[in-house]
């Protein structure tokens, strides 16, 4: 983070204007095409989908989906229904549109891989994306232990400066799904506040491993994290590469 954002009060979820998140300028530089990042988290994701029967998920959740539709097409083959979880309109506004009239072909790509690594999945993915539900909200909006299993990808670290919020948010995370609830998750490592093409400054706190394992750590069991190296084929965001989490929500007590 430069000195002269460092200078000023950090900035929080709550003062972003997400409702005019530039999903076009976002999907462009990101999504149009299948990028190395996009092929390791697929391949990280898709193992993690594999353990379970195809189908065997009654419910699960994608905590802050934004545009990004490999992770809700991964969950189909192992859930029964998908709720997307979204605060923005203009996110809700992409989604709603891809679900009714299709997704995108650039998708394409992306799921054809995805049904590579798990033959589980629906033949196509507009049929991959209709167990999808599109939950207007946010964080606060989910009762805790509501959901078997959640995904979260490039969510709390990429809302807020405030790391005190990035934990916060990863907390209510861990606790909308169930004691023994199952959570994927990626993170960008090291991100600064970034723009996207010519746009206003987002709000973003560099992370590393170290913190998001101090915020899971206390809070679920069966851990991993593990780390994607700086995909150079993407804009310049400031990041250093992705982190990758798998683990299961605690049943122990909390400390006193």
């Amino acid at each position: 983070m430069s000195s002269s954002a460092r200078a000023r009060a950090l900035r929080h979820n709550r003062d972003a204007d997400w409702d005019a998140w530039p999903v076009s300028e976002y999907l462009a530089e990101n999504y149009r095409q299948l990028h190395p990042c996009d092929i390791g988290v697929i391949h990280h994701h898709a193992a993690f989908y594999r353990q379970f029967a195809p189908g065997s998920i009654a419910r699960s959740l994608e905590f802050g989906a934004g545009p990004n539709l490999y992770p809700l097409m991964l969950a189909a083959a192992a859930s029964r229904r998908i709720d997307a979880l979204e605060p923005s309109r203009a996110g809700i506004g992409y989604l709603r549109e891809q679900l009714v009239n299709g997704p995108d072909e650039s998708w394409q790509a992306f799921y054809t891989l995805c049904r590579e690594l798990d033959p589980g999945l629906p033949e196509t993915p507009a049929e991959a994306l209709a167990r999808v539900r599109i939950v207007p909200g946010d964080a606060d909006d989910v009762s805790p232990g509501t959901y078997d299993l959640a995904s979260m990808n490039f969510v709390a670290e990429s809302v807020t400066e405030d790391f005190a919020e990035v934990a916060a948010l990863c907390a209510d995370f861990v606790r909308s799904v169930r004691p023994g609830g199952h959570l994927v998750a990626a993170f960008m490592e090291r991100m600064p506040s970034y723009r996207i093409g010519d746009g206003p400054e987002w709000p973003a706190c560099p992370v590393d491993a170290g913190a998001i394992r101090s915020v899971f750590a206390p809070l679920t069991d069966e851990l991993r994290i593990s780390r994607l190296a700086k995909d150079r084929t993407l804009p310049e965001y400031g990041d250093t590469g992705l982190l990758l989490l798998t683990a299961r929500r605690t049943d122990r007590p909390p400390r006193p």
